[in-house]
Parts: structure tokens; C-alpha cells; sequence
């Protein structure tokens, strides 16, 4: 396949370019003098660089046609990495002045893990003259360079089938060092780009480090940049997102996690420099939704936030998308498909739109039923692994689903706690919240927080371990704030009080008038019990 800049050719040079297009090179050779030279002869012609991706039977996989200064390497995702990390091909092309290796070259070489990447110098007369080449180290590590240059092409000597079964093994081999090459899971970047505080980056790192493993991401790097001036385009500098994604590379990532939320367009530029999956924190706990909702309410809402979310950030690359949609919009016949694709989408979110509204007229009679039976209704919010699930199993004996991960748990659940005197309450365990909740998963599930509003009491639990309780308490009462509920009657609860100081705890208590408990020890829900009983049933 020729590719590049072939405007203006002649119809003989065309078929000049196609002869090239498929030939074989033996095995044992990087590259045959009589290619060579046919490139070179094709190059003086043009006077533009040309070049060839041969793959390791030896096939020409592209030809591509530049300007004097450059060519422009296809897309190669479809060769996709090997156990070594590379991709199996190797770039040859044309330098005009017969100059070395240029610094795109090499940053090609890491971008793309090519075999090899050679220049062959064009002479006056056409013929080939000086050559180099590079091939990657095998390294733990930053990426690494061997250069090679020779004064005339014909002094160059390499079997190359030898030389990259050796490469190949050793950097397979030091991979296995680091790496279990045999983890299905994802493996994952976590990257920070801001300007906050270096405290508040580390709580926000740690937090996305907790959504990765929900999302059984394996988390390989973790990068924090804090630029002086945030880049609109790629949030850092182009030059430093390279030395980012070589560095993913280097360590066989297959996805960058961005703890900030991407706009479309530094979406589509970040994905432009790399074939990796790009997502930022938005994203993941979308997925994380998708994996984790059970009812039919939770499904439609999750999906509803996902189609909505995507919707702004459909593109032709379409790699971003793939977590969520299976690539929807990916390479392919182009803007007319990414028409289709666009109206599908929102012919779906029409259709769960009114899915939805379906399903919230079953919820408003199935909380009125509850309303007419006139039992007090407690609710229990908090943010997310708070231990609400927990606390609810607790106090009703139940076995609502409860794990050690973020958002354990979407969907309402619904049980009933006996007082004394045979008075009774309808206790709701909900969706834990989450600072900077997606705006897209604030409209989807506020019809399910919707139940919130007949609350009689709202528990608003909180992890008292967690370093970061009082941000978290914050974050809470913003989103209830966010839906109306700010002005519900609410219970402060501290929970795992088991694993704080004991001298801080009253203090603490006084401070933000809260009731202390521990969800795993029912003796300590006394005081608890005590407070929800006075503030169901005043006494007059």
C-alpha cells in the first residue's frame, strides 16, 4: 500500500512506487542492495524521502512517499506488540543530504517499538551512500538506544534474522523480570496533570489508584506533572506526553488513566500520538458502573450516563472508546460512518430516556406503598466504601453484597429494622458518592437518590480512618446539596471507630456531633439505635 504525499507524481512513478509494494527481502537481510538502491534512485527522482515497512517474513508492508524533509508513518495498529514488546516491523528510508538518523526517527523507534529503524543516504548520483541504524535495548527501565552508522551502505553487514531472534528473547526475558506477561487484566498508567496542592494531588492519586483496582486494572506506573501553564491540547507539553507514553510503552501499557477529566478534543490529540486506550477519571467510574449495576434500573441508568458521556467524544480514531463501547467510530470508512454511529447513539438515549421514565413510575408507586404504610424512613448515605452496605447487614441481619472496592454496591436495597414497643423503620442502603462525581451519572441516578427525598432521617456515614474523612464529608454534602436534600434531617455517623486513637475519638464526636460505631461490632450501635429512635418518634 503506498501512502503519503503522492500528489503530483507521475503515472510512471506511481507504478515505479507499486513494484516495490509486497516484494520479499530474504530473511537474513535488513534491507537488499537492490532495493536499496532502487529506493535511493526513486528518491533523487522525486527529490522527496521514501521509504518502505517490511514485517519479519520480509514483505513489503507499506511503501511511503514524503517531502525533502520527512516521511510520515501509517498507521500500524493492526501489528499489534509481541511478547518482547515489539512490533515486528522495521522502517527503512531515504535522507536526501545524506544526514544521520534525525531525532523524529528515533522517537518514531520508541513510539511505534519498530524491529529497526535505517536511513540509507542518498548519493549524487543516486546511488546509495552512508547508512544507520537503531534498534531498542532491552532494558527494566527507560527506554534505550543502540545507533549505528556507517560511511557507505555496502560496508553494513547484519543477519538480521539472527539479530532480532536474539533482540526479541532478550527483551522478552527482561520483561519477565518486571512483568507477569500471562496477567489478562489491563495493565494501567495513572497520570496526574494539575496545578493543586502536592497533598491534595496525592489524596486524588490514591483515590484513582482505589477506582483502578475496582475496575481490576493492573496499575504498573503512577506519573504526576504539575506545569507551570496547563497545555489545551494534550494538558502537558507534546515533547513530555512523548516521554510519557514511550515510558508506558516501555513497560507494556495498554491503557492511560488521566485523574482529570479530558475534553473531547484532548481526547482525540492525545490518541492521535498513541494506539494506547485513553480515559480519564470520568470514564472509569462509568465503567466501573457498567461492571458493577445488578437491577434493571441501574443498567439503564448506567448506560444512559455512558451513551451520553461518549456522545461529545466520537471520533474516527475512536481508541478512547473502546473500554465502553467496543470501539464505536474506530478506523474505518469515516466521517459517514461516524454520522451513523452519532445518530445511533442518540436514537438509543432516547429510548432509555423513556425506559427510564417507565421505570420511575414504578419506583414513585412503590415509594408511595411505602409512604402509606407510615413506617419512618431512614436512609443511608455516605461516601463510597463507608461501609453502608455493612452497617445495613448489620442492623437488619440481612446479606446485602459487600466488598473491600469503590461503589460495592449501586443499586438501593431495601429492608425493614424492629424498635422496642413493635415499632418499625424502612432502613435504604444507596450508591456511595464520590468527589467530582460525572455530571452524566449525577442526572442517571438521580432518579434512583430520588428516594432520598421522603426520607425521615438520612445516615450520613463516614470511614473515621480514612485520612481524608473530612474532604469526603465535604463531597457529600455537596451532592446532597447538588440534589435538594440539604436540608434533610441527617445523622452524622462515624464508623471504624475500632481503628482510630482512642484519646481523639470524643473529641472528634463533639467537634462535628457525630455518633461513633464500629459496623462490624453490633454492641456498638447502642448510642445509634438510641438517636435514630428519638429522631423517628419525637416525643411531644
Amino acid at each position: 500500500m503506498i501512502e503519503g504525499k503522492i500528489g503530483g507524481l507521475k503515472a510512471s512513478q506511481v507504478k515505479a512506487l507499486e513494484r516495490i509494494y509486497r516484494r520479499k527481502i530474504p530473511a537474513a537481510e535488513l534491507i537488499t542492495a537492490e532495493l536499496a538502491r532502487y529506493l535511493t534512485e526513486l528518491s533523487r527522482e522525486l527529490k522527496r524521502q521514501v521509504g518502505v515497512i517490511i514485517d519479519r517474513s520480509g514483505t513489503v508492508e507499506h511503501v511511503i512517499v514524503g517531502d525533502d524533509r520527512e516521511i510520515v508513518i501509517p498507521d500500524l495498529s493492526r501489528y499489534s506488540l509481541g511478547r518482547g514488546g515489539l512490533r515486528g516491523l522495521r522502517c527503512i528510508h531515504t535522507h536526501l543530504q545524506q544526514e544521520p538518523l534525525s531525532r523524529d526517527d528515533l522517537t518514531d523507534l520508541e513510539l511505534l517499538r519498530l524491529d529497526t529503524m535505517a536511513v540509507i543516504g542518498v548519493g549524487e548520483d543516486g546511488l546509495p551512500g552512508n547508512f544507520s541504524y537503531a534498534h531498542l535495548l532491552p532494558t527494566k527501565d527507560t527506554a534505550q538506544i543502540e545507533t549505528f552508522e556507517f560511511t557507505s551502505f555496502h560496508r553494513f553487514e547484519l543477519d538480521f534474522s539472527a539479530f532480532i531472534y536474539s533482540l526479541n528473547q532478550e527483551m522478552e526475558r527482561v520483561a519477565a523480570e518486571t512483568i507477569a506477561l500471562d496477567d489478562g487484566r489491563e495493565r494501567a498508567l495513572l497520570i496526574s496533570v494539575g496545578q493543586m496542592s502536592r497533598q491534595r494531588v496525592d489524596a486524588s492519586m490514591a483515590e484513582l489508584d482505589e477506582l483502578a483496582r475496582t475496575a481490576e486494572l493492573a496499575v504498573v506506573d503512577r506519573i504526576i506533572q504539575r506545569p507551570r501553564k496547563m497545555n489545551p491540547r494534550f494538558l502537558v507539553g507534546e515533547g513530555k506526553l512523548r516521554e510519557i507514553i514511550i515510558r508506558a510503552l516501555q513497560q507494556r501499557v495498554t491503557l492511560l488513566v488521566f485523574d482529570q477529566d479530558l475534553t473531547p478534543n484532548q481526547i482525540r490529540s492525545i490518541s492521535e500520538i498513541t494506539e494506547m486506550k485513553v480515559i480519564d477519571r470520568s470514564q472509569l467510574i462509568l465503567d466501573i458502573f457498567a461492571r458493577r449495576a445488578q437491577s434493571r434500573d441501574g443498567k439503564v441508568q448506567v448506560e444512559l450516563a455512558q451513551l451520553k458521556y461518549i456522545l461529545p467524544r466520537l471520533s474516527g480514531k475512536g481508541t478512547a472508546m473502546s473500554r465502553l463501547m467496543g470501539g464505536i467510530g474506530g478506523r474505518g470508512p469515516g466521517e459517514t460512518k461516524l454520522e451513523i454511529d452519532r445518530r445511533r447513539i442518540r436514537d438509543k438515549i432516547r429510548r432509555l430516556e423513556k425506559q427510564l421514565d417507565s421505570l420511575g413510575r414504578g419506583r414513585v408507586q412503590r415509594r408511595q406503598k411505602r409512604i402509606r404504610a407510615g413506617l419512618p424512613i431512614v436512609s443511608i448515605v455516605g461516601y463510597t466504601n463507608a461501609g453502608k452496605s455493612t452497617l445495613l447487614n448489620a442492623l437488619t441481619q440481612s446479606e446485602v453484597m459487600t466488598e473491600d472496592l469503590l461503589f460495592a454496591t449501586l443499586d438501593t436495597a431495601t429492608r425493614r429494622l424492629r424498635f422496642p414497643l413493635d415499632r418499625e423503620v424502612i432502613i435504604t442502603d444507596t450508591v456511595g458518592f464520590i468527589r467530582d462525581l460525572p455530571p452524566s451519572l449525577m442526572g442517571a441516578f438521580k432518579a434512583t437518590l430520588e428516594e432520598l427525598e421522603d426520607a425521615d432521617l438520612l445516615l450520613h456515614l463516614v470511614d473515621l480512618s480514612n485520612p481524608r474523612f473530612e474532604e469526603q464529608i465535604k463531597a457529600v454534602d455537596k451532592i446532597l446539596g447538588d440534589l435538594n436534600l440539604g436540608t434533610q434531617q441527617c445523622l452524622l455517623v462515624f464508623n471504624k471507630v475500632d481503628q482510630v486513637a482512642a484519646d481523639d475519638l470524643p473529641h472528634l464526636c463533639r467537634r462535628y456531633n457525630a455518633v461513633p460505631i464500629s459496623a462490624l461490632d453490633r454492641k456498638s450501635f447502642i448510642p445509634l439505635l438510641d438517636e435514630m429512635e428519638r429522631r423517628c418518634w419525637p416525643k411531644g
